[in-house]
């Protein structure tokens, strides 16, 4: 396993039931448990009761361990004290924390800021203070990624992408790398205790020595415009329906780009300058890290978290995890265990055979696998009722068991159950 980058990401299953989880008191403690089925946020919009999982990978995308959580916690609470767990598992060796911008609070960060560790995680620029933005959208100290040349936003923009000299230039990003500390407003926010037990979200002050690396991207630009536009076209339609009841405003809906015009009456327009305010962004990416190393290497890591997206989809989808049908504590915990399991048996599988230069997707190996079944013939040999493929041909190359043959005598079978125990 490669540890040298930690991959942290939260998702959460649903259950096939109506009501959440009753609070327990723990008869010994005293304590109250709250169960694990609770009302969230839930990934995949649903609105029965969800339980949440974190999952930390390693750079290969090899689970290194995971938490199972009720459905309404925070999951800004959770990457810390998985992270304990993690570095008493591998001796405090030192890693990169690398997460999406939900994942990197001004807490999180602190933490990896310490004990020789470090910090990748994806940044808002919508939510960066205005001192920093001004210096985004300043067209000086762009350079491009691929060879460090100097650019400017403007030539990124304007440039004749039908060229085909421009190709590259096309593919290519500029970026900037910008000092920043919480004192300069960054969009953070840490908890403060009071002495009578309740939080409150406050501005982060606390000066934490990392920089904002700055990406923009032509190609990037040009496909968010191409679903805004997308969603104006349906923003549109639902005026025509003039129904005040059904504009309800969210982050990623259409019905941000409405407003309306009357306080008396509904008289619901496009919100231009909302439409005009999100263009500004198009194309922009942003990383924050403590890390010194070269903005390339950086942003190099933060592409890789597409791994534990992968793993969660995996998971969910050929490994069916959900939805869950299961009740008690302990059987829902056992449920998520298998699931991990499998995951972290089929991730190792996977590096094994890639590490043969073969690739072999995700479906064909898990099917291929499935598929694996022999019969008994008379109480005299197995046959095999699956036929040869290319998954079925790198995993005989990387282990070695003979698995691609017709027939087998119950001996044959003997001696590859006992490889596979030793």
């Amino acid at each position: 396993m490669n540890t040298s980058v930690m991959y942290y990401d939260c998702t959460n299953y649903f259950f096939e039931t109506e009501k959440p989880d009753e609070e327990i008191v723990d008869e010994v403690t005293g304590e109250i448990i709250l169960g694990p089925r609770q009302f969230g946020i839930s990934k995949e919009n649903k609105t029965s009761p969800i339980v949440e999982m974190g999952l930390i990978m390693d750079r290969r995308g090899i689970p290194i361990s995971m938490c199972i959580h009720p459905g309404n916690t925070n999951e800004q609470l959770t990457a810390v004290p998985l992270e304990k767990e993690v570095i008493k598992m591998t001796g405090n060796k030192k890693f990169i924390y690398c997460a999406d911008a939900g994942l990197g609070s001004y807490n999180i960060r602190k933490f990896n800021d310490m004990g020789g560790r470090a910090y990748i995680v994806t940044q808002s620029v919508k939510k960066l203070g205005q001192e920093i933005k001004d210096i985004v959208f300043n067209d000086s100290n762009y350079r491009l990624l691929s060879n460090d040349d100097a650019i400017t936003l403007k030539e990124m923009r304007t440039f004749n992408k039908k060229d085909a000299n421009n190709l590259s230039l096309y593919n290519d990003f500029a970026y900037k790398v910008i000092p920043a500390n919480t004192a300069m407003d960054t969009g953070l926010y840490e908890e403060k205790v009071y002495k009578n037990g309740r939080t409150k979200k406050v501005k982060a002050k606390g000066t934490l020595h990392q920089y904002i690396i700055v990406t923009f991207s032509r190609k990037m630009m040009e496909y968010q415009r191409t679903i805004r536009e997308r969603q104006l076209e349906r923003a549109k339609k639902l005026l025509r329906l003039k129904d005040p009841e059904k504009i309800k405003k969210g982050p990623n809906d259409i019905r941000r780009f409405l407003k309306n015009t009357s306080s008396d009456t509904a008289n619901y327009v496009l919100d231009m300058d909302k439409i005009h305010e999100e263009e500004k962004y198009d194309g922009f990416y942003a990383v924050a890290t403590n890390l010194d190393d070269s903005a390339k290497d950086i942003l190099a890591v933060a592409q890789n978290r597409y791994k534990i997206e992968d793993c969660f989809r995996i998971m969910k989808t050929n490994f069916d995890a959900r939805p869950v049908f299961l009740r008690k504590p302990e059987r829902i915990r056992a449920h998520f265990l298998i699931c991990y399991t499998a995951l972290l048996i089929y991730r190792l599988m996977e590096c094994k055979v890639d590490d043969n230069l073969t690739h072999v997707t995700t479906s064909n190996l898990i099917k291929t696998l499935r598929n694996m079944n022999v019969v008994n013939m008379d109480d005299m040999y197995y046959k095999s009722i699956y036929s040869g493929s290319q998954a079925l041909d790198a995993l005989e190359r990387c282990f070695e068991l003979q698995l691609n043959r017709k027939y087998y005598r119950p001996s044959d079978l003997n001696k590859i159950v006992k490889k596979f125990s030793k």
